[in-house]
């Protein structure tokens, strides 16, 4: 569900005195096939603000908040295992407003949590704006219940590609993010994040990144700026990759160490140390291992290309290569002469003499 203009919400606006009303969201979840019992109960708190939100808000906004409705598509397919959002587009100008999207959001989520989705198992929010963690979030969301946090327990696998936040705005969407996140702590094994846009930091060491610090002066919220955020400590964590972010060697070489009793792949793709260098950042595999041999397991490959000579190649030349090729397959085994070439490139030249030359009378070019 992209942003856009159809996804905007104005001011909702008092018909009498004209003054900017405040909408308290409830969302409404109880589903009933009375339509009189239906209609008895205001959807919206009140029956002033229902008849206010019935006249300015356009028809979508009403779908999006029609949490009965999610319910029962989210219950018609309970072997779900794999769950995609998407709500692309959002302006920067537009990250502390409420959309038609984030109301759409919570309804997903209760939705996932009061449908049986046994199976689910893999989240992947691709392309999403920072405030949806906070609608998404089912402790600190619209409509949550103590048993709402059980759904997300299942979830394994978690991919998230977020529109990059301005470092130089309040950094509120980065704490929503890692209070997010700590939801995936105890069963989370394999993570997938991405910044869209301008590099970030990283996602998993927002606990100790410098902007979110006590002294920071970019926080929304001064009052709670001495409670420092808990570290993030994944127990069954395998496979991590992050992208597009900015970092500190020691950030790195502190996730490593946390974690290096569970992961075994991690990938730092596009990623800048903003202090010290990568040999100080892998540090831990030199501890763990007790030595640096890991450091000489990089394997090199290369594409070894092949160059067929058009017609203007002397005759007396092309002999030559020929008796010269034929001359070491007598004498030693090719793939010896090649051991020093990658996978590639001995696919490309191993063959039998019939085979070359089939392929060259049969050339698209002209040869001799």
């Amino acid at each position: 569900m992209p942003h856009g203009p159809e996804t905007f919400l104005p001011p909702l606006l008092d018909p009498v005195t004209g003054e900017e009303t405040a909408l308290i969201y409830e969302p409404y979840t109880q589903s009933t096939k009375d339509s009189a019992s239906r209609l008895s109960v205001p959807t919206y708190g009140s029956w002033e603000m229902t008849d206010m939100l019935v006249k300015q808000y356009s028809p979508l906004f009403h779908a999006a908040a029609n949490v009965p409705s999610f319910i029962r598509a989210f219950s018609a397919i309970p072997n779900l295992k794999h769950l995609k959002i998407s709500c692309p587009e959002q302006e920067p100008n537009q990250r502390y407003r409420r959309s038609i999207v984030d109301y759409a959001l919570i309804s997903l989520r209760i939705a996932v949590e009061r449908s049986k989705l046994s199976s689910l198992d893999t989240l992947s929010l691709l392309s999403v704006h920072p405030g949806a963690t906070l609608y998404l979030n089912p402790i600190m969301g619209f409509g949550a219940t103590p048993s709402s946090v059980k759904r997300w327990k299942q979830i394994h696998k978690l991919t998230i590609y977020m529109d990059m936040v301005c470092m130089s705005h309040p950094t509120d969407h980065l704490k929503l993010l890692h209070s997010y996140l700590h939801l995936f702590a105890s069963t989370l094994t394999k993570f997938k994040f991405r910044w869209q846009g301008a590099k970030g930091p990283c996602p998993l060491s927002l606990g100790n990144e410098p902007c979110l610090q006590a002294s920071s002066p970019r926080l929304a919220c001064p009052k709670r700026c001495h409670l420092a955020l808990r570290p993030l400590r994944f127990d069954r964590l395998r496979d991590m990759e992050v992208d597009n972010t900015i970092l500190d060697a020691s950030q790195i070489s502190s996730f490593i160490n946390t974690h290096r009793r569970t992961l075994r792949d991690f990938n730092f793709e596009n990623t800048h140390l903003r202090s010290g260098t990568w040999d100080e950042a892998l540090s831990p595999l030199t501890r763990i291992s007790g030595d640096d041999k890991w450091k000489e397991k990089s394997e090199e490959v290369m594409d070894v290309p092949i160059i067929f000579s058009p017609m203007d190649f002397e005759q007396e030349q092309l002999n030559k290569v020929w008796n010269d090729h034929m001359k070491v397959r007598s004498s030693k085994p090719l793939h010896e002469v090649l051991h020093k070439a990658g996978a590639k490139g001995r696919e490309l030249l191993w063959g039998t003499e019939e085979h070359m030359r089939k392929f060259l009378r049969t050339s698209v070019f002209s040869w001799r």
